[in-house]
């Protein structure tokens, strides 16, 4: 069992090393999947914004989010990358994503919800004592979520030594605790509810977040 496992192991790290993804490439496939969307956005960390980022597009087809997930997983030092045995990843927006990470770095891959606003893990999920976890998400804005989902893996017995990323769009700013490595940086202008630009407060405002007020 040991050597079969070896086997896909030392396999998952022949295809992420052969992976290479530049910032155009990974622009294009936003640009392509319709990923990227234009209006007047409140975010989930409640700021105004005249772009959306719609991963679950990106996402939507398996050999493209399969493409994105080798990609990200070569942005983790080889050495945190070793240590890793499990992926978690926050529902919804990470799930998709968490997946394929997965996959991508022969692992299992579960998932945190929050029925009743706080994060953990359900359907017969469970970390073992003291495992070490990749936090994945789809995108960081704030990282108010990742950091609820952190402190739940914690919680769960779990150890978050990374987390990753398809987008961070938090200029920088995020602290998680942890390493953080996400496959591109997308920085939009955000505002607050009272520094609305005018002729952005003049279109309908949409809410395509799923955190709850």
């Amino acid at each position: 069992m040991c050597k079969h496992h070896c086997l896909l192991r030392k396999g998952a790290q022949a295809a992420l090393d052969a992976h290479t993804m530049t910032e155009d490439d990974i622009l294009s496939e936003f640009r392509a999947s319709e990923a990227l969307l234009e209006g007047h956005f409140k975010l989930s960390s409640g700021r105004h914004s005249a772009y959306y980022l719609q991963c679950a597009r990106i996402l939507m087809n398996p050999e493209r989010a399969g493409s994105l997930a080798r990609a990200l997983a070569q942005k983790i030092p080889r050495e945190i990358r070793a240590e890793i045995d499990v992926v978690v990843s926050p529902a919804m927006g990470g799930l998709v994503i968490g997946h394929e990470m997965g996959r991508a770095l022969g692992k299992d891959a579960m998932f945190l919800e929050r029925p009743e606003g706080e994060f953990h893990l359900r359907r017969g999920f469970r970390l073992e004592q003291g495992a070490k976890v990749l936090m994945v998400e789809d995108v960081v804005t704030t990282g108010l979520s990742s950091r609820e989902a952190i402190a739940a893996v914690g919680r769960e017995g779990g150890e978050v030594i990374a987390e990753c990323a398809l987008v961070d769009r938090s200029n920088g700013e995020a602290k998680l605790g942890v390493p953080f490595y996400p496959l591109i940086e997308l920085n939009f202008p955000t505002y607050s509810d009272d520094d609305v630009p005018a002729e952005l407060a003049a279109i309908p405002v949409t809410k395509p977040g799923s955190r709850k007020s």
